[in-house]
């Protein structure tokens, strides 16, 4: 059978839901007799709770809760560690999780003191205005360097430090690759604070049924099946008692893969305890403080090289700053740690990290989780190289790249699946010369001159990366051809815009020969499937996908066994094509699937010893390690001189992430990618004082891109199949974001073209660009 939906641009079947209003949101579900809540939150980034005056609150008329940690008794716990560290030999790990509510002790502005159940969610708010919290101020911890100093503030009190983390790993012998080097590029490199700011907050409805002794939650989760284990545990109920659905949701990008929220954890619980639906819903003031963050390191690197622009060997020594808790282990820093190698073949490696507790919000993995971070590292040391050597920018890379011949090829130092990185497959130089050719990189080189003759600055950037994806566990799928001729198919991860409904019809439809439109895909909701890990780390096509390809191979094979009987032919004469059984070459000699399901599911006679009824399998799915995606990404931009204005012309991706299921879907997955990458590089920024105080949580002073400020993305893709899974393909969901900060910097730098200045930190605010101008020309400053 030839292919006749993998691969195709097929258009989403969720859209008519979205663009209609008709798809179910966490807000959107209202139940009889709900109460909302509301959070009184500290307003101290660290400081010790005195005391606690609730009695107004309690007295309010609506009100029919307040509770603080006190009121908690046993169910007050600290939050699980999500992710163990893996097994790095020199390894030191301070393990220290969120609590539910805050007790004796704040360390971030924004943590939940007391929890407010009420009529409404006005109520709540205003009983909140009446709760006195008094807390007496500590020093906050804020900057990563001072926290490490003796004598300095520290958050945990059970702690005599701020360390959460320190981690080395090693390959090669660096300080020999040094004295060897004749160009040896030492800088330090900074990247910043950021938040995902999700189009749809977070949200958590619970409804606590006394009578069938179950409890459903809506939640807008990344993993509703560990959501469901998780509050089954705490709570007292098994497995069974929980259903957790994860609907649709406005947007994940990591954040909404952390396990256990506060309020996660604390609306579930008030709704058993009231006996009452209980709501909570993130407002954007909240969002900023509440949800967790990512980004925030400092690097001090190295590399040597040889005089024709080998790399030799890499030393980075950084600070990660994790928050005031490490729920989520060392994910981000060891993904640091793994991606700053990139594409390039690097034979000595020296890497360190010190993960510091600050008294700032939670840092879990946001869209990148870590991997931007690495590759800005390595990226702009290669620019610089290449400026000192005097060699191109893109042949430095070239001459670096893993040869195509050398895969499998292991990296040595442990990756967060906790086993050392080896890249599965990758072919680089296409990718390279793909992108050099659609941006128009020899043609901009030799016009660049003359458009600056013109007054115009423009700038070219160009930069690799590889992206680690599709880490296991596992994922499981259920495939099942109704009776009245659709395929049901559902799984266990959620979705959260990455075109689930559609990519996932398509494996299905490939195996089965039925249109995607006749394809209903489940996802996120405990009670349909029960075994699974979750959305993230860009590993839903890969995991879930070939778990559903397998399930729907199963099926197909008892397609076919059926079919051969009724038809009378060889299994291997038989297609499988709209929606019916044929055999080859007769298309009239058919039996449609609708017809095979009914006489799979008899109601009365005998069957054989052994037999399934129906035309339904469940498989799973579990890679032997992760499968490594690549790219280059490209851009032009101008640069107003006066203003500093960037304005980007061109945008170019060239993405390897295997063989492609859906190439519009993947599209839109890069495009979303690359305008929170062009955020992330230009605009975001959170930023804190001294005392720990955020200064600008609002869309009025957090700058974000808008429509005008991201251009069109032109966007090519290569293909080199991964042999970790059967359908051979490689994830995507954060190739668009993870580059864009080298690459925009080297653009900046190329259009500016002035003498000594080097773009060593992320973001690059418009501000901060205007300042970095001045100091590179002190003269001009007046």
């Amino acid at each position: 059978m030839t292919t006749q939906f993998f691969g195709e641009r097929i258009k989403r079947n969720e859209d008519p839901r979205l663009l209609t209003g008709r798809a179910l949101f966490t807000d959107d579900v209202h139940l009889p007799g709900m109460l909302h809540v509301a959070f009184v939150r500290s307003q101290h980034a660290h400081g010790r709770i005195v005391s606690i005056d609730t009695e107004a609150a309690r007295e309010k008329a609506g009100v029919h809760a307040v509770f603080t940690a006190e009121d908690l008794g046993d169910y007050w716990q600290p939050g699980p560690l999500l992710v163990p560290p893996p097994p790095i030999e020199r390894c030191v790990f301070n393990e220290r999780t969120q609590v539910p509510l805050a007790k004796d002790k704040v360390k971030f502005v924004g943590e939940p003191v007391v929890m407010i159940v009420a009529e409404s969610r006005y109520i709540a708010e205003d009983a909140a205005n009446e709760v006195f919290v008094e807390i007496e101020s500590l020093d906050a911890i804020v900057d990563l360097e001072a926290a490490l100093e003796p004598g300095a503030p520290t958050l945990h009190d059970d702690l005599d430090t701020n360390v959460a983390a320190h981690v080395i790993q090693e390959k090669g012998d660096y300080s020999a690759a040094r004295a060897a080097a004749d160009v040896v590029i030492s800088r330090r490199l900074t990247y910043d604070h950021g938040a995902a700011a999700a189009m749809e907050n977070r949200g958590v409805v619970a409804d606590w049924n006394d009578r069938t002794q179950r409890l459903t939650v809506w939640d807008t989760t990344q993993a509703p099946i560990p959501i469901r284990n998780g509050l089954a545990a705490m709570l007292g109920l098994s497995e069974s008692q929980v259903r957790v659905i994860a609907p649709f949701i406005g947007g994940g990008f990591g954040p909404k893969i952390m396990m256990f929220y506060q309020e996660e954890v604390l609306v579930p619980w008030a709704s058993r305890r009231l006996e009452r639906p209980v709501k909570w819903i993130e407002d954007r003031e909240e969002n900023f403080y509440a949800t967790t963050q990512e980004r925030g390191q400092t690097h001090d690197s190295e590399i040597a090289l040889t005089a024709e622009g080998r790399v030799l060997g890499v030393k980075d020594v950084f600070l990660h700053d994790t928050g005031a808790y490490a729920p989520y282990g060392l994910t981000v820093p060891i993904n640091t740690q793994c991606t700053l190698l990139g594409p390039y073949d690097v034979a000595n490696y020296y890497t360190e990290f010190t993960a510091v507790f600050t008294s700032k919000p939670i840092v879990t993995p946001y869209r990148g989780a870590g991997r931007q971070h690495g590759v800005f590292i390595l990226e702009r040391l290669l620019d610089l190289a290449a400026r000192e050597i005097g060699i191109d920018r893109a042949e430095i890379r070239r001459r670096n790249f893993i040869a195509a011949d050398a895969f499998p090829y292991n990296n040595e130092i442990i990756y967060q699946d906790f086993a050392p990185l080896v890249y599965d497959s990758g072919n680089y130089e296409p990718v390279l010369d793909k992108a050099k050719k659609m941006i128009g990189y020899d043609e901009f080189q030799r016009e660049k001159a003359a458009l600056e003759a013109s007054g115009k600055a423009v700038g070219l950037g160009l930069v690799a990366y590889v992206e680690g994806t599709g880490i296991g566990p596992y994922e499981g799928a259920r495939v099942q051809v109704e009776a009245g001729g659709r395929v049901s198919v559902v799984t266990g991860v959620g979705t959260q815009g990455q075109g689930h409904f559609t990519s996932f019809a398509q494996i299905v439809a490939e195996q089965l020969g039925v249109d995607v439109r006749k394809i209903d895909v489940v996802t996120g909701d405990t009670d349909q499937f029960h075994w699974g890990a979750g959305t993230f780390a860009s590993r839903g096509a890969v995991v879930a996908g070939n778990a559903i390809n397998e399930a729907a191979r199963d099926v197909r094979a008892k397609v076919i066994a059926m079919a051969s009987e009724e038809l009378e032919v060889s299994g291997d004469d038989l297609e499988l094509v709209d929606g019916s059984v044929r055999v080859k070459g007769d298309p009239q000699a058919s039996i449609p699937l609708a017809e095979l399901a009914v006489r799979a599911n008899p109601m009365r006679g005998a069957v054989e010893p052994g037999t399934e009824p129906g035309l339904e399998a469940t498989n799973y799915f579990g890679p032997e390690r992760g499968a490594t995606a690549a790219g280059v990404h490209a851009m032009i931009v101008e640069v107003d001189r006066e203003t500093l204005d960037v304005e980007i012309k061109r945008y170019v991706v060239v993405h390897d992430c295997g063989r492609v299921i859906n190439p519009l879907i993947l599209d839109g997955q890069i495009h979303g990618g690359v305008a929170q990458g062009i955020g992330n590089a230009f605009y975001e920024q959170l930023v804190f004082d001294d005392g720990g105080q955020l200064q600008n949580g609002s869309f009025m002073d957090y700058l974000l891109p808008t429509a005008l400020d991201v251009p069109n993305v032109e966007i090519g893709h290569e293909e080199t199949a991964s042999p970790l899974n059967p359908l051979g393909i490689k994830g995507a969901g954060e190739a668009g974001a993870i580059p864009v900060g080298p690459l925009f910097a080297q653009a900046v730098e190329d259009a500016l073209g002035i003498e000594g200045l080097e773009i060593l930190e992320i973001p690059v605010t418009p501000s901060r660009l205007w300042e970095m101008v001045r100091a590179a020309r002190p003269d001009d400053a007046g």
